[in-house]
């Protein structure tokens, strides 16, 4: 088995992009504590990639993630052809989920993707650099110790 670091972010690339170029100018900031290594740095994309090659390059992004966040705006649980397939994949490869809302509600809502509430033991928490911080450098061995709870939807908790 390799050896799994990376982080996979999932987010609306039409609508939510900002939050993703946040959280990696987070990342590059060298007075703000917050770090991850981001999946996306793999095998870069070209703008007119067909659907194929491009989601063959975001599993082969996959092999070597160690958790995935979800960026839940008000459209991603709209989106199938990418984000819906991208969610499939991290589940059917059992990879632990951290959803992020961006409406900043501690919890599962009305917004979550329903493939996330009918299948998936995940964390989801408010879009706010601590939180998402503690939540990726906490949640993987929550997942590992409780995945068999799946469906369920925890929430933000310094224990958790």
């Amino acid at each position: 088995m390799s050896y799994k670091n990376k982080t996979y972010i999932i987010f609306d690339a039409d609508n939510d992009m900002k939050y993703y170029r946040l959280m990696t100018a987070w990342k590059e900031n060298n007075s703000i504590d917050f770090n991850f290594h981001n999946a996306h740095d793999l095998n870069n994309l070209r703008d007119g990639s067909l659907e194929d090659t491009i989601k063959r390059k975001l599993r082969e992004r996959m092999i070597n993630t160690k958790q995935v966040l979800v960026l839940v705006g008000d459209n991603t649980k709209f989106l199938y052809k990418f984000v819906r397939w991208e969610i499939d994949i991290a589940i059917s490869m059992d990879i632990p989920i951290i959803a992020v809302n961006l409406n900043k509600i501690n919890g599962s809502h009305k917004m979550t993707p329903p493939i996330l509430k009918k299948t998936s033991y995940f964390l989801s928490v408010p879009f706010e650099l601590h939180k998402i911080k503690y939540s990726l450098d906490n949640f993987p061995t929550n997942y590992l110790k409780n995945k068999h709870k799946a469906p369920s939807a925890q929430i933000y908790r310094r224990n958790n």
